[in-house]
């Protein structure tokens, strides 16, 4: 635990100097605004300083401040001396730039900057003020402190107008960066969630399996009691027993997987996003299999929908094994329509098919045609899942065979994936 404790303060210490000193160093890539100071700079620090202050919460901003502004006059000062020498106003010359680094950090302290990450104009319009206070008060500290810097009206519409400028950037590129990793993290968890949904199904089918045998074995111990058959009796109401134990430990599974791939009110997806993160994810499966896969996607129909995780499982699955089934590179069509009240999704690849003969059975558990370097088979569970999932929307699938490749065709009533209140 103490353990623990002082690794987090060393890192967070460590994190505090690297911010301290990258802020520093690339404060020298500059732009001098006045051309009366060489001082009162335009500079790249200040931009990273906000980035990095967003990228990782610190538990105190205004530490981060203070050291950022005492490492800043250090190296301005180590610079001073060594290109000009010693000068007796070479500390009030760098001093205001310390000011600016502890301004900005209580002013990001004090409005909380990072409870606006999720609402970017906000976060904009803070940094921005933050960013044209912390400028201001330094450019009016070195018109207190040095002589013959002029002050005007135009000073400050300048460093408003960059002070804008430079928030909205780093806004925009944090914004853009979180995005991403949020979008990448919701596939992850979205994907994680439609297996979690099919073994929920058979899981929960297994439970219905459980809870027959133990009727049936508890009406053989009935009817074993009334036989006076005591030795056998009590053989099968332990086993009734038993398969009781596994039926409480199954539903306690099930509670907990279903709590995990429950819909929450209001959650729903665009239908249009769904199948872009099949593409997406199935373009990420394709590159590891070593698969070149072209993806054509042809959509008709949008909606909002609440079934995006049996969605996905469905979808995913049939995608994969058409990658699966691609010898080195090829296409992978998906069409979706609305057709008779039904959402038609129509998955196409030009792999090596199907054979024929195998037609009726490839919605059984255990079928596979798929087999490792080593001759294993896989597990043949996909489309079994896939049936299972479709069936429980009130849907169909069938399968065709053109001359190359196969063809899945999977048709749900819209009014079991369509989100309510949609039209």
């Amino acid at each position: 635990m103490i353990q623990t404790k002082y690794s987090f303060l060393k890192a967070e210490w460590l994190w505090i100097l690297i911010v301290a000193v990258v802020t520093t160093l690339l404060g020298e890539i500059k732009l001098l605004p006045f051309s009366n100071t060489e001082n009162f700079r335009f500079a790249l620090g200040s931009i990273v300083f906000l980035l990095l202050l967003l990228v990782r919460p610190v538990k105190s901003v205004i530490v981060v401040g203070f050291m950022t502004g005492i490492v800043t006059i250090l190296f301005r000062i180590s610079l001073a001396l060594i290109n000009e020498g010693y000068s007796p106003d070479i500390f009030i010359n760098n001093y205001p730039a310390f000011f600016y680094y502890v301004v900005f950090a209580c002013g990001f302290q004090f409005f909380n900057l990072r409870a606006y990450i999720n609402q970017p104009l906000l976060l904009g319009f803070f940094s921005a003020l933050i960013e044209f206070i912390s400028n201001s008060a330094e450019h009016v500290l070195r018109f207190l402190l040095i002589p013959d810097i002029s002050l005007s009206f135009f000073d400050f519409v300048l460093v408003a107008c960059v002070a804008i400028f430079r928030s909205f950037f780093v806004v925009g590129i944090y914004s853009t960066v979180i995005l991403s990793e949020q979008r990448k993290h919701l596939q992850e968890q979205l994907t994680m969630g439609s297996d979690l949904y099919v073994e929920a199904l058979y899981l929960q089918k297994s439970m219905n399996h459980i809870e027959q045998i133990m009727a049936e074995s508890y009406e053989m111990y009935r009817e074993l009691k009334k036989t006076d058959n005591r030795k056998l009796s009590v053989k099968a109401l332990h086993i009734a027993q038993e398969i009781h134990e596994v039926k409480k430990d199954s539903q306690r599974i099930f509670s907990s997987i279903s709590d995990m791939t429950m819909h929450k009110t209001g959650e729903y997806y665009k239908l249009s996003d769904v199948i872009n993160l099949v593409e997406v994810a199935n373009e990420k499966y394709g590159a590891m299999l070593g698969r070149n896969v072209m993806f054509h996607v042809e959509q008709s129909v949008d909606f909002y929908t609440n079934q995006h995780i049996p969605l996905l499982a469905v979808l995913n699955n049939i995608v994969a094994n058409g990658i699966e089934a691609l010898e080195g590179q090829g296409t992978i069509e998906l069409t979706i329509f609305e057709k008779d009240h039904n959402v038609y999704f129509i998955i196409q690849d030009d792999g090596k098919g199907i054979p024929q003969e195998d037609l009726d059975i490839i919605f059984e558990p255990g079928f596979t045609t798929k087999y490792n370097e080593q001759g294993v088979a896989a597990t043949g569970i996909g489309l079994s899942h896939v049936l299972e999932v479709i069936q429980t929307l009130q849907g169909h699938i069938k399968v065709e065979l053109p001359q190359q490749g196969t063809i899945f065709i999977v048709d749900i009533p819209m009014q079991m994936i369509l989100q309510k209140g949609e039209k």
